[in-house]
């Protein structure tokens, strides 16, 4: 596994993100899923507004409630009572869950966070997000949101989300040759 911390050190637009990252699945040949808690689907939602998304997008699982990551993902009761639905453990199941589900992607992302209002104050504005390739190690950040406001939070951890997904890319490298 490989784990990096990060801090968000600006809020990037996700649309924006999202087109060089569909740009960047187009060329590297890979296939995308999500699996999004806190981010309520608004990392699909800024994919598929961009034109040619559906050649590299398969899709997104919005798990935002424990009994839906069980039901959809697997997760257990054991590993929320465990490790909470908010932490590195669950996002990193989450990824791997998603992208076992969906034959025809070749990479995942789950992602996992407190927004507030009652989060604990040492998770409140942290999010986890997870990377998976397939036949590849799984990559992790535990990110720090600079942003104050749930709205802005989301937003800002949409943004969080896709760029990990392309510095996996960037550091993995493209699919083998087939």
């Amino acid at each position: 596994m490989i784990t990096t911390g990060a801090s968000a050190n600006e809020t990037t637009d996700p649309r924006v993100v999202a087109t060089d990252l569909v740009s960047q699945l187009k060329q590297s040949q890979h296939r995308l899923i999500l699996a999004e808690s806190c981010t309520c689907g608004a990392a699909a939602a800024a994919i598929g507004s961009i034109p040619g998304a559906s050649n590299v997008f398969c899709g997104s699982a919005v798990t935002y409630r424990e009994t839906t990551k069980q039901a959809w993902l697997g997760i257990t009761t054991i590993d929320l009572t465990q490790f909470t639905a908010e932490s590195q453990e669950i996002t990193n199941q989450m990824a791997a869950a998603v992208l076992q589900n969906t034959p025809d992607a070749t990479i995942s992302a789950a992602i996992t966070g407190h927004f507030g209002p009652d989060a604990p104050p040492a998770l409140d504005g942290v999010i986890f997000v997870a990377v998976q390739q397939r036949g590849r190690e799984l990559e992790t950040q535990r990110v720090v949101l600079r942003s104050s406001t749930r709205q802005a939070r989301q937003t800002e951890a949409t943004a969080q989300l896709l760029l990990a997904i392309q510095q996996s890319i960037n550091t993995q490298g493209p699919l083998p040759e087939q």
